[in-house]
């Protein structure tokens, strides 16, 4: 299905660059089919072309008509002059997909040719080991032909989940910020361990296949993550002390709270950017 594609980014940035690690590796599309552009920076895009085998260029040199699916990239601020710059190159049959936080498919509608085929699309940055866990929002005037053809070129960068719109700023608090809540734990796992005199590179290494074996678990075992939990944490325990310590210092709460905030953040940018198309 995606053999014949070609897909231009419209943005160089992590995001940009996460997907297109995903996509090669995954070689559903042919590298010399993936077009990455920006506004200026021929820097990054030599940097982009040389370490993946993909084209680099300016978005003015893009030629419209010879790409299939669109993906915006860009910061979320920038999204009002990149649609009005790409509005009347667009043709209806071709499919726009949008990774901006916040962003959701009724706006980009609005700001596009009347029945213009978009996708609100959420992944992480684990897209570039092909790890992502990826949602999908198709708008209204989206084909089902499209859809199956975004979801199969997300499936190159890791599993995608088509979700109502109304839940993609959850998901985005989960997912879409989610790499970075654990990285940070990490790091704490890690200084944990050199201050008690454990290298810090074995430090890392233990714990990051301490959560890639309990992430195996929660995804190939039935029980929740609660009776998971249960399973491992014996009374008076070591396991029950650790636990003891993270309920004592917040750990469950905080955890709960980082989801919500970014969940809430996706929400105000969204809010912000109605307030400028109804004033």
């Amino acid at each position: 299905m995606l053999k014949n594609k070609t897909v231009a980014f419209l943005g160089a940035g992590s995001m940009a660059e996460a997907m297109i690690s995903g996509m090669v590796q995954a070689e559903k599309v042919p590298a010399n089919q993936i077009i990455v552009t920006n506004r200026s920076n021929a820097e990054r895009l030599n940097e982009l072309e040389t370490k993946y085998g993909i084209k680099g260029m300016k978005r003015e040199d893009l030629v419209f008509e010879d790409v299939d699916v669109f993906i915006l990239a860009m910061k979320p601020k920038d999204i009002d002059v990149a649609l009005h710059s790409i509005k009347t190159h667009l043709q209806p049959h071709q499919l726009l997909l949008s990774v901006l936080a916040g962003i959701s498919t009724s706006y980009m509608e609005d700001h596009l040719a009347q029945g213009q085929q978009v996708i609100r699309v959420m992944p992480n940055t684990s897209s570039m080991m092909g790890e992502s866990a990826t949602a999908m929002s198709p708008g209204q005037y989206t084909a089902m032909d499209n859809v199956m053809i975004a979801k199969d070129l997300l499936t190159c960068i890791g599993e995608v989940y088509t979700i109502d719109e109304e839940k993609m700023d959850i998901f985005t608090g989960i997912a879409g910020s989610g790499p970075a809540y654990f990285y940070y734990l990490m790091e704490h796992i890690e200084r944990a361990g050199a201050e008690e005199g454990l290298d810090p590179e074995m430090a890392r290494q233990i714990g990051a296949q301490t959560i890639l074996g309990a992430a195996k678990m929660i995804m190939e075992q039935d029980e929740t993550p609660a009776q998971l939990r249960e399973n491992v944490t014996s009374p008076n325990g070591t396991t029950a002390a650790g636990l003891d310590a993270l309920a004592k210092f917040g750990g469950g709460e905080a955890i709960t709270q980082a989801v919500k905030g970014a969940s809430k953040r996706s929400k105000e940018i969204s809010s912000q950017l109605q307030k400028v198309v109804n004033a």
